[in-house]
């Protein structure tokens, strides 16, 4: 088999703090002599997460057995899903920003026996929906947990509490048409009505206004999206809570905020 050399385009800061956890965890249980030390195991969960290197490349790699290279990925993945803020925390940060963004993306699945929950009509594709809320500069503030491709956006959004903690802080945020109905503080754009077959010249120019703010949550989602693993989950989709929390985490301390 031939190999080469790589790299993951992220800091010494990821790698070190991700170890640190790993070194922590493994004191706590007491945990015996392993193949990897802490530093090694976090390079190859990092890698796993980052670029999407499968387990068998991973195995190669690193020189462990495939089922290591699978247990040492989803023991980080563990660690690091435990530690990502909840919604009440990140509602204290957003609430002192000017405005939020809120949108949802879709994780691309393979194929499950149950398709239909995952299958979502607006993406024409099988995949897990996840709410993304961006501050104004479309940086990432939170993702929240997977729901099957199914569920539609606005009903993903209640079901995780985010209309109601947005309007109860008072959070200014704005949200395309599939969030229409949310009410509170949430502001969408206008939408032709059987009743209202054209827009106003002043609506239209809401609705662009409108569309340029919410462009940059599209940053938010691109910058998630970096993360090769979430091109398209080959795992149970009922990880991808946990990968989707720990990359979040990764990503707050890559970006030096709101890191622990």
């Amino acid at each position: 088999m031939l190999s080469y050399p790589s790299t993951i385009s992220l800091s010494s800061r990821t790698l070190n703090h991700l170890a640190d956890r790993i070194r922590s965890h493994r004191n706590q249980r007491r945990s015996r002599w392993r193949r990897l030390d802490a530093g090694r195991q976090a390079l190859l969960a990092l890698a796993h997460l980052r670029n999407g290197d499968t387990y068998t490349r991973l195995a190669a790699g690193f020189a462990v057995g495939v089922s290591t290279a699978w247990r040492y990925v989803q023991e980080a993945i563990a660690l690091l899903a435990a530690a990502a803020d909840d919604l009440a925390t990140a509602m204290d940060r957003i609430r002192r920003l000017a405005y939020a963004i809120l949108d949802g993306t879709l994780i691309p699945i393979d194929r499950v026996a149950d398709q239909k929950p995952y299958y979502s009509g607006k993406h024409k594709h099988h995949g897990m929906n996840v709410q993304v809320i961006a501050d104004a500069a479309g940086r990432l503030i939170r993702a929240s947990p997977a729901l099957p491709g199914s569920v539609h956006d606005l009903t993903a959004a209640r079901t995780h509490g985010i209309i109601d903690a947005l309007s109860n802080a008072n959070a200014m945020t704005f949200a395309d048409k599939g969030y229409q109905g949310a009410h509170g503080s949430v502001r969408t754009p206008f939408k032709r009505r059987r009743f209202r077959p054209k827009l106003s010249r002043r609506q239209k120019a809401v609705n662009r206004a409108h569309a340029k703010i919410r462009a940059r949550g599209e940053r938010a989602i691109a910058t998630l999206k970096t993360w090769k693993i979430l091109i398209k989950l080959r795992c149970c989709p009922h990880r991808a809570t946990a990968i989707v929390q720990a990359i979040l985490v990764l990503h707050h301390v890559e970006a030096n905020r709101y890191a622990r």
